[in-house]
């Protein structure tokens, strides 16, 4: 490998949101990485500071250019420059869009478990949150589509979040599902948010289905979420986008963006993002290689150590969904903690039946890996369910 992701970072007394902790804990929760950013995305942010002048930011088209030229060659979908719109961040555009989108009291859909902050997003503006449960065979998910299509022909239902691929458990959506989902929606006049920031952290030879490109319907009734952050370790530069194909549509979602100041870059956001695209490739393809490692760590140390924990199979994300449903008893995220240091995500904060899951971020060197699943095993010996 060229690039190194063994070498521990030292993140503490750094403000970091993660490592803000006890000094016996070890942070494996938030969706962060503990690695350093590509050192081709370093060099271009050190000399933009060295620069030292740090006015307000236009967008150039070299940002369009390394937008488009990625989704291009990396997933075979060509957008257009008048399709991209800046933003701050996902989440601030999510629920700009819902404000924008949407009028209180009505239905925002999603198939959960699923990311967390889209309840914050939804529930903070004054609309309901409208589940539909993804179906748990004991292995994996997938979609209920009778439950699905009952749910968007409510006519409170305007709007649906969908996570393409799906947080927290790895899924890749495939083609024909996506379709179908894009036909209901279009049947039922319901707008979709395609929350798509995961895109580029699959497995190696696995290839994730940009919802935008299955069909004109998809197309014309959706919004896609893009940013370099979690792929490149970026998310405190602040710096996203959406990718509006249609233009009454993108209208709204640019007048609702502007509204509300979230719509302008800072200094290092461009240079970040356009670096990353054009320049990170190869950093980013031994990152996907490394983390499938790890996640085989996982898998292989559950089942030899810890045989009642089922690690579901994932294909994106570098986050593992972990069925303990043999603990389901305590709150065992909260247990672990206490007990061993480690720090994971409770299962029952992504809804649907999350609460018998830990969720466990294992982008981080293997040596961490190691010491999170040691912990984990102590805690589960000391609830004596082995």
């Amino acid at each position: 490998m060229i690039y190194d992701f063994d070498t521990p970072v030292d993140r503490r007394d750094t403000n970091s949101l993660k490592w803000n902790v006890k000094e016996n804990e070890l942070p494996m929760w938030v969706a962060d990485m503990d690695f350093k950013a590509a050192p081709e995305i370093l060099d271009v942010i050190q000399a933009r500071a060295a620069h030292g002048v740090f006015g307000y930011t236009e967008i150039p088209d070299a940002w369009y250019e390394a937008y488009i030229g990625w989704w291009e060659s990396r997933h075979g979908f060509r957008m257009e420059k008048d399709w991209l719109i800046f933003c701050t961040g996902i989440v601030p555009a999510i629920s700009s869009m819902v404000r924008k989108l949407t009028t209180p009291a009505e239905k925002v859909l999603v198939q959960t478990p699923v990311y967390n902050i889209f309840f914050n997003s939804i529930r903070n503006n004054g609309r309901q949150v409208l589940e539909s449960p993804l179906v748990y065979d004991g292995e994996t998910y997938h979609m209920d589509f009778a439950d699905l299509e009952e749910k968007l022909a409510d006519p409170q239902t305007s709007l649906m979040i969908l996570c393409n691929p799906q947080n927290p458990a790895g899924n890749l959506w495939d083609r024909d599902t996506l379709a179908r989902i894009g036909d209901l929606c279009k049947k039922y006049h319901v707008t979709m948010i395609s929350d798509e920031i995961h895109c580029d952290l699959t497995a190696p030879g696995c290839e994730y289905v940009p919802f935008a490109s299955v069909s004109d319907t998809c197309r014309e009734i959706s919004v896609t979420c893009l940013a370099p952050t979690k792929t490149f370790n970026l998310a405190g530069l602040q710096t996203a986008a959406v990718s509006v194909p249609d233009a009454a549509l993108r209208h709204k979602v640019w007048r609702g963006l502007n509204t509300d100041e979230v719509a302008e870059p800072n200094a290092f956001a461009v240079d970040a993002a356009v670096a990353a695209f054009t320049k990170g490739a190869p950093w980013l393809d031994e990152l996907r290689v490394y983390i499938e490692k790890n996640k085989e760590t996982v898998a292989e140390y559950a089942a030899e150590h810890i045989p009642q924990l089922h690690v579901v199979p994932s294909k994106a994300t570098y986050l593992m969904w972990l069925d303990c449903g043999a603990w389901v008893n305590v709150d065992l995220a909260k247990f672990i903690r206490e007990k061993t240091g480690l720090y994971v995500s409770s299962g029952s904060a992504y809804g649907g039946n999350g609460s018998q899951f830990l969720r466990m971020n294992v982008a981080c060197p293997r040596k961490q890996v190691l010491d999170g699943l040691r912990r984990l095993e102590a805690g589960l010996m000391e609830l004596g369910v082995f």
